[in-house]
């Protein structure tokens, strides 16, 4: 994969759960193809059960294809859509968990976590266990875990379908800043459009179930995108083109 600089590639994947004939048989994707350059940040966006949060997972190396290939090159950090906190672990320690594992020091993973705590709105919640989070703060924590993992390529999976309008916005604009300075490569799954334009270099959209990539929509828009870029003209362009190829 890395002789063309390919940090993700897909390549004629289809999956099915169980056999056909049987009363629980599910093709969930079929002939599926997408390549994501390294350092890209990308947005995956389809209908509900079109086969995203399977392929994620069989990017992760979860699952396996039933048939071609779906790889990334290096490292990865996955974050599911649930957060899937240890409920035996105090947020600073499921914080720091995955950089640990990554072989991480334990006292550079804990300094690295502290100073991000108040950028996930968690500072002064180091020490509480998981159980006394809401829903919001549980999901910027496993987020917050999933950026310390020493990763080269982060799938995430709805990573702010729990979070309030006012922290998704945030959130948002930190996935930017983070992500042009340490040029990680991302696939993001969404169901929100605008998210997938203000957020990613191209957009991926799937058809619905079996699913498969039916777009690679671009999204030119200039750096760094916020709330005012919503009433752009390109904006509206590029959402009006990506909802067509939504069939919306």
């Amino acid at each position: 994969m890395s002789e063309n600089n390919t940090a993700v590639r897909v390549k004629d994947v289809s999956h099915e759960f169980g056999e056909p004939g049987d009363a629980q048989f599910v093709r969930a994707l079929q002939s599926t193809l997408l390549d994501i350059t390294r350092g890209e940040l990308l947005c995956l966006i389809g209908p509900s059960g079109c086969g995203k949060s399977t392929l994620l997972r069989m990017l992760a190396g979860l699952i396996e294809a039933s048939s071609g290939t779906a790889r990334v090159d290096g490292r990865i950090a996955f974050m599911p859509q649930r957060d899937l906190l240890l409920p035996w672990r105090r947020a600073e320690a499921n914080a720091t968990l995955g950089a640990t594992l990554g072989g991480v020091p334990r006292a550079e993973a804990v300094e690295r976590a502290r100073a991000l705590f108040p950028a996930f709105g968690l500072a002064g919640f180091e020490r509480a266990w998981p159980a006394q989070l809401s829903g919001g703060m549980r999901q910027r924590l496993a987020m917050l875990r999933t950026f310390l993992t020493p990763a080269g390529a982060l799938l995430l999976d709805e990573p702010f379908g729990a979070l309030d309008a006012i922290t998704r916005r945030q959130m948002q604009q930190w996935l930017q800043e983070v992500w042009a300075q340490d040029g990680r490569t991302v696939l993001l799954v969404t169901h929100d459009i605008d998210e997938a334009l203000v957020l990613s270099d191209a957009v991926y959209v799937m058809s619905p179930r079996p699913g498969t990539v039916t777009a690679r929509i671009e999204g030119d828009l200039p750096r760094p995108r916020g709330t005012d870029d919503l009433t752009s003209p390109r904006f509206v362009a590029l959402k009006e083109q990506l909802l067509q190829a939504l069939g919306a």
